[in-house]
């Protein structure tokens, strides 16, 4: 644990489960308001009453919102600017894997909606308040899935060809290039924003893919770290005071380390942000 976060509100986005539950724990234990992002409001319940129980802090809430959908995460992000006076740390936690090709009801590839297209439109419209919050930091959870990736700009989406793990790693990227791309546009603001791979956590990530995939995900993943292990980066940059001034970075084990080649392209980072600003109808 790193910190004092008393005082401080945290938005965890994906936050009912696993890594995004165990970050809001661990933010609970050092003192923050945490705001639990889920779409599940039962399990979002349960997840705030188990926290303020196991951590003694009775300020951990939750919203609800679909991130795969942009009506709703316009929604969410206007909820959180009238609740809340400020955002001191927002971690774009949230993600999923899917084998098969889907769209959502913005008619968007499943896995680039949710993986990139969510927390690039959710920061956007959170940026004024954490702009007036500084010191801020923006915590964005990417995977080492990144580096056998490459942009596919001629077909984002997977429209000719679709691989979901492919198209996973594909939106892993995009969560780097993003956050280079913004780290970049926020000099000198006081808002840092870094990415991270958590590890190989033993997570539901591909859980919506049908029982014999969760038990393939599970062979994978059962010589991983725990969520619990998972969350230790995360929560590192969301309240370590040695990492208060550091930004576009890429982090593993609590640790700057090198981002692959590709996702260092600026070049790419600037074209992706401005196919994704279109995505979401704002101005790139």
């Amino acid at each position: 644990m790193k910190g004092n976060m008393h005082g401080k509100i945290c938005i965890i986005t994906g936050a009912t489960s696993r890594i995004g539950r165990e970050t809001a724990r661990g933010l609970a234990k050092l003192g923050a308001t945490v705001v639990v992002i889920g779409r599940n409001q039962p399990k979002s319940v349960a997840t705030v009453e188990a926290i303020r129980q196991e951590t003694g802090n009775p300020s951990i809430e939750y919203l609800l919102a679909d991130l795969s959908v942009q009506g709703q995460i316009r929604a969410l992000a206007d909820d959180i600017i009238k609740r809340y006076p400020r955002i001191d740390v927002l971690v774009n936690n949230a993600g999923g894997t899917f084998l098969q090709r889907q769209l959502t009801s913005d008619g968007i590839e499943m896995t680039f909606a949710l993986n990139h297209l969510a927390p690039f439109l959710l920061t956007h419209l959170l940026l004024d308040t954490l702009k007036v919050s500084t010191p801020s930091r923006i915590v964005n959870v990417s995977s080492g899935s990144h580096k056998q990736a490459k942009m596919n700009f001629d077909d984002l989406q997977g429209t000719q060809h679709y691989a979901g793990f492919q198209a996973y790693g594909q939106s892993k990227l995009a969560n780097l290039l993003f956050t280079y791309e913004l780290a970049h546009r926020l000099e000198g603001t006081r808002v840092t924003v870094n990415a991270l791979h958590p590890g190989l956590v033993a997570t539901n990530v591909a859980g919506a893919n049908g029982p014999l995939v969760r038990f393939i995900w599970w062979l994978i993943t059962r010589f991983g770290i725990s969520a619990a292990e998972g969350a230790r980066t995360p929560i590192y940059l969301s309240s370590a005071a040695e990492v208060a001034g550091v930004t576009g970075r890429y982090f593993y084990k609590e640790r700057a380390i090198s981002s692959s080649p590709a996702s260092n392209d600026a070049t790419a980072a600037a074209r992706l942000w401005q196919m994704s600003a279109q995505l979401v109808g704002l101005s790139s």
